[in-house]
C-alpha cells in the first residue's frame, strides 16, 4: 500500500515519565538545512515540512562537546546510508520500469 505524502507527529505523555515526541516525514516538501548561528556561535541542523519542524543543535545550546561531535558523526553516517539506499532502490526501480516498457504488450 502506498500513501500520499504526509508528516506524522505523535506526543506521548505518561504519568511520572518523560514525554516522547515522534516525527515522521514522508513528503517531498521536506526541507533540510544546516548552518552556524553566529550570535552564539553554534551549529544547527533543521528538518522542516508544512506540518512539523525538527531542530538539532549542541547540548544545552552551548559549546560543542565530545558527545555533540559523536552525535554529528552518527547523523552523517546515517544520512550517507540513507542516500546510498535511496540511490540503489531508485536505480533498481528505473531498471524494472525500463524492463516493463520493453516486455509489455504491443499494439
Amino acid at each position: 500500500m502506498s500513501l500520499g505524502p504526509y508528516t506524522y507527529v505523535t506526543l506521548s505523555l505518561r504519568p511520572e515519565s518523560t514525554p516522547h515526541v515522534g516525527v515522521s516525514f514522508h513528503t517531498p516538501d521536506l526541507k533540510v538545512r544546516a548552518g552556524l548561528l553566529l550570535s552564539s556561535p553554534r551549529p544547527y541542523l533543521e528538518f522542516n515540512s508544512y506540518e512539523a519542524d525538527v531542530h538539532i543543535s549542541t547540548t544545552g545550546a552551548g559549546p560543542v562537546t565530545d558527545t555533540d561531535l559523536a552525535i554529528a558523526r552518527e547523523i552523517f553516517t546515517a544520512a550517507a546510508r540513507y542516500l546510498a539506499d535511496c540511490e540503489q532502490l531508485h536505480a533498481e526501480q528505473a531498471d524494472k520500469d525500463a524492463t516493463a516498457d520493453t516486455t509489455g504488450p504491443t499494439t
